[in-house]
C-alpha cells in the first residue's frame, strides 16, 4: 500500500460509462450490447487529509472533495514528467492546506 502525505499529487483513474466517451477517454470498450461504452479517465487530483483508518481526502482542482480509500488500485501518485506535463490539470493548494 503506498503511503501518501499531505500535499501528494496523485493521479486517479476513474471508471466511467456512456454513450459517447470524451476525448480524454482511454481503455475504450463497448459494453455487452454496443449501446454505451466503458472507458477510464484520468483525474489530477491533490491529498488535503491522511485519515488513520486508511482513507485519504482529495481536492480536484474545482474544490471538490472526494474520500478515497488508500489501497484503491485506481489511485497511484503523480511522477515528476505527469506533474510538470499536467501542471495546469493539478488543483492549487493554499498553504494552510499543505501545512496540514
Amino acid at each position: 500500500m503506498l503511503q501518501f502525505r499531505v500535499g501528494d499529487a496523485i493521479v486517479y483513474h476513474k471508471p466511467k460509462s456512456s454513450f459517447c466517451p470524451g476525448p480524454r477517454a482511454k481503455q475504450v470498450y463497448p459494453l455487452a450490447h454496443g449501446e454505451e461504452y466503458h472507458y477510464v479517465v484520468d483525474k489530477f487530483w491533490k491529498v488535503t487529509q491522511v485519515h488513520s483508518d486508511g482513507t485519504i481526502e482529495v481536492t480536484t482542482r474545482t474544490g471538490k472533495k472526494h474520500l478515497l480509500e488508500a489501497s484503491d488500485p485506481n489511485i497511484r501518485k503523480a511522477d515528476i514528467f505527469q506533474h510538470f506535463l499536467h501542471r495546469k490539470r493539478f488543483p492549487q493548494l493554499p498553504d494552510t492546506e499543505k501545512q496540514r
